[in-house]
């Protein structure tokens, strides 16, 4: 058996066992449902996520903590989840963002 049959047996048996692994849920038939606590704590999970990316970009200037008026990714940010949380419009909270941002810089 040679090195490269190898390599793409394992590379297309890991697609197929991840793959099947999430299908699982959308696979016509499967009648999963969750408890209502697991349905309303999922309705976060993306926005948790994103604030783990964003916020210590926000928080950081060069490596170091720096959360006072001075950081203007951080008055930025603040500004477009001011705009968030007021509007719910993903558009207007981008651009009053980077606008703010561009102002400041």
């Amino acid at each position: 058996m040679s090195e490269t049959w190898l390599a793409w047996t394992l590379i297309v048996g890991m697609g197929l066992v991840a793959f099947f692994t999430r299908a699982v849920f959308i696979l016509p038939g499967s009648h999963l449902k969750l408890p209502a606590t697991a349905e309303r704590v999922l309705r976060y999970a993306p926005a948790a996520a994103l604030m783990a990316i964003v916020l210590p970009d926000l928080a950081l200037t060069q490596g170091a903590l720096s959360i006072s008026i001075g950081n203007p990714k951080l008055v930025a940010g603040l500004v477009a989840f001011g705009l968030a949380a007021a509007t719910r419009s993903i558009l207007l909270t981008i651009v009053g963002g980077m606008l703010v941002l561009t102002l400041i810089r």
